[in-house]
């Protein structure tokens, strides 16, 4: 008997990833699931009384997009209290969404802008001084993270956190103080994040049922950008399960509109080895459901063996007891079957890590065991091989795109042009997928990274990779579909829109094949579909939206006023339309004339059909987009 189909969308212009049947027009799901992929006629014949059925109208149709490394479960917590720069191509405009949130945030509230930025992405190249940030909130305590290697707290937020000049300097990391020895609000880390970690943890937090709310806001924002499903890498002060109680009350609850996977991040230096024994004892791989499941160990599994991508700072070299307190834990989670996932930006610590890795390996075999490492930028040739012989992965991220300018400061353009070396991965046939290390070190928008593998350029425009190293659309695609199924072991369950597989789709606003490569990084999605579920709708597609969400608490939340990715505007809808702003800002950008110009139309009010005008008044087409 043919089953009646849940849900039928057709008249598309479908890339299924799917080598054997590579391009479809039509799809059907029932119970999650595709159950047809194929031509309109055959498809619709699944079609009942009960049978939704969506018109694409020829619109371009691509897997959902999986992200192999984020940070959904601590990002989810506090998104509702985030400022978030994401996407601001001014920091005049960042400090106006800075000024307007300090004047509505009540004490003893913070406002937070907790990465996702650089200073390179703004058309004044700089971040703003703390005496900027001072006169803006001289009450209200401002934190302002900046990658993993700085953050600035104007005065107030000094007083609520308690430094002073009696304030002992921590360990790995620098307050810095004027000449009486007092802070000045800017901390660095040296050489690594735990003073930005441990300081933003003194602030606030949102009652659970806010971070329910938060948590769904944050997802949707998810599927307004094509993202489907998520590998969670843990994260510093995300401890389990506690910090997992408000994703574990959504999955019961069936509201889960992003598939997330999640590694468990040791939290307590020199206790590593107990933390895993308890883990692994307690929770068995794979628990959970298609929605909410456990994947393993990591990123972080020995504090030892973290080497920070600081590139502002020389490269840390990793304690002599790496070797021996990582051995302990993977021993420990060979034994148990546990895959694991490892933090490593240096070749030289990739290359350390493999030895223990290969001396476990003797006494008890990986073979099946879906373990990787994070990051990798420096990786050499012998390293992926070694990784590939042992039946490894690699998980690469965009973090190059924000941090490009200040590598090829430290190491040159030549060390820059294969860092991380993508091309030589696939190459070589080792695991490869992509991601983005989001929500701190950078954006949580795909689109970013995918522009960044296919193009070889930073949010500011250095071509750092060569052409010879980028990656064509459909290998970039890939690497954020059908190659992350590896990463959470479940290839041939999603990653591609083919029978039998997950139900999760996406309609970008252009087309991503056929769209100029300036547009890539802007492009967002019209319709996101989960397990078969209209999870959000916007444009042609609005109307089939199942997934209405209550407003963003509490009531002075950030979401209210800016939204998510560069998605800002005035309050009431009046003001800019920033997307449109963007592309005509990246295209002011590419024509390379009357940069100034361009930088003070950007940091207006002017609506889109003026500053249309104004750029063919200086006697240049960029505006034309």
């Amino acid at each position: 008997m043919t089953a009646t189909a849940d849900l039928i969308l057709h008249h598309g212009l479908i890339s299924t990833l799917d080598r054997s049947n590579p391009a479809a027009s039509a799809v059907a799901v029932k119970d999650g699931k595709f159950i047809a992929v194929g031509g309109d006629r055959t498809v619709m014949a699944l079609a009942g009384p009960g049978t939704k059925v969506i018109d694409l109208k020829g619109r371009r149709v691509l897997p959902g997009l999986i992200d192999n490394h984020t940070h959904v479960v601590r990002g989810g917590l506090n998104f509702n209290m985030e400022l978030r720069w994401d996407g601001v191509r001014s920091l005049a405009d960042a400090m106006d969404m800075l000024e307007r949130q300090v004047a509505i945030t009540p004490p003893p509230q913070w406002v937070r802008v907790v990465g996702g930025f650089t200073e390179h992405q703004f058309a004044e190249k700089r971040l703003p001084t703390l005496d900027e940030i001072n006169a803006i909130a001289p009450d209200t305590p401002v934190f302002l993270l900046h990658l993993y290697d700085r953050a600035m707290l104007n005065a107030a937020a000094l007083r609520a956190v308690g430094y002073t000049k009696d304030t002992p300097e921590p360990p790995g990391g620098e307050i810095v103080r004027d000449a009486g020895g007092n802070p000045t609000g800017l901390l660095l880390a040296k050489p690594n994040a735990g003073i930005l970690y441990a300081t933003l943890a003194k602030g606030p937090k949102l009652p659970f049922d806010y971070q329910v709310n938060s948590t769904r806001h944050f997802m949707r924002e998810l599927n307004r950008l094509g993202v489907t499903g998520v590998i969670d890498a843990g994260g510093g002060f995300q401890n389990y399960p506690e910090d997992y109680a408000v994703i574990r009350k959504l999955a019961d609850e069936g509201q889960m509109t992003v598939r997330l996977a999640y590694n468990l991040f040791t939290q307590k230096p020199k206790k590593e080895k107990e933390d895993f024994l308890n883990w692994t004892s307690s929770v068995k791989y794979k628990q959970g459901n298609d929605y909410f499941r456990h994947n393993g160990a990591g990123e972080m599994l020995v504090f030892s063996a973290a080497d920070f991508e600081d590139f502002r700072q020389p490269r840390p070299d990793m304690p002599p007891e790496m070797e021996s307190e990582l051995d302990e834990v993977v021993r420990i989670l060979a034994q148990n079957r546990w895959p694991w996932r490892l933090h490593a930006t240096y070749d030289e610590t990739i290359s350390r890590a493999l030895d223990v890795f290969e001396k476990v390996d003797q006494d008890i075999p990986l073979d099946g065991l879906h373990w990787f490492f994070d990051h990798a930028e420096t990786i050499s040739d012998a390293s992926i091989d070694r990784i590939a012989a042992l039946g490894g992965g690699i998980a690469v991220q965009h973090r190059m795109a924000y941090q490009g300018e200040y590598f090829v400061e430290r190491y040159g353009r030549g060390a820059a042009e294969a860092t991380p070396p993508i091309r030589r991965m696939l190459d070589k046939g080792v695991k490869v997928s992509a991601g983005t290390d989001a929500t701190r070190v950078a954006s949580y928008n795909p689109w970013v990274a995918l522009a960044w593998m296919i193009t070889g350029k930073t949010l500011a425009g250095l071509q750092i990779h060569p052409r010879r190293n980028c990656l064509d659309r459909e290998e970039a695609l890939r690497m954020w579909t059908e190659n992350v199924a590896w990463f959470s072991d479940e290839e041939g369950k999603r990653g591609r829109i083919e029978k039998g597989q997950f139900a999760d789709l996406i309609v970008p606003d252009k087309d991503f094949f056929a769209c100029a490569e300036d547009e890539i990084s802007f492009l967002t999605s019209e319709l996101t579909v989960v397990g078969g579920k209209v999870v959000y709708g916007a444009g042609d597609f609005a109307s089939w939206d199942d997934n209405p969400l209550p407003p963003a608490m509490p009531e002075w939340s950030p979401v209210r006023a800016f939204k998510g990715y560069a998605a800002w505007g005035e309050p009431d809808g009046a003001g800019r339309n920033s997307l449109r702003m963007q592309s005509l800002c990246g295209c002011a950008r590419a024509c390379g004339v009357h940069g100034h110009a361009h930088a003070r139309a950007w940091g207006s009010k002017l609506p889109a059909a003026d500053l249309k005008g104004f750029f063919g008044a200086l006697g240049c087409s960029c505006w034309a987009v």
